[in-house]
């Protein structure tokens, strides 16, 4: 069974920084992508970064130029460096892993909260 563990999160003001961890374990093996979404209340969930096994990034419009998504092979884990976070950056985050014949697993979530 694989579980992906989430760390991280918390209440933060607004232009402060935050770093997000993921880390996998289980039978987990080949993994492919690994990203960070993201859902508000009342909102449906979005893509926030994402990095290839070859380590290409793709980031949301929103994020672009403030967050850095990273990954640690060795560790199976990937990590999320937010700064200059804003008010609309508040949301619960999740970590998701794409591994072995294309399965898809999710983390628990971790709550991130900007005040103004």
């Amino acid at each position: 069974q694989v579980q992906l563990v989430e760390s991280g999160g918390g209440l933060v003001q607004a232009g402060g920084s935050l770093r997000l961890s993921c880390a996998a374990s289980g039978s987990i093996f080949g993994i492919n992508a690994m990203g960070w979404y993201r859902q508000a209340p009342g909102k449906q969930r979005e893509l926030v970064a994402r990095i290839g096994s070859g380590g290409f990034t793709n980031y949301a419009d929103s994020v672009k130029g403030r967050f850095t998504i990273s990954r640690d092979n060795a560790r199976n884990t990937v990590y999320l460096q937010m700064n200059s976070l804003k008010p609309e950056d508040t949301a619960n985050y999740y970590c998701n892993m794409n591994w072995g014949f294309r399965v898809d697993s999710w983390g628990q979530g971790t709550q991130v909260t900007v005040s103004s």
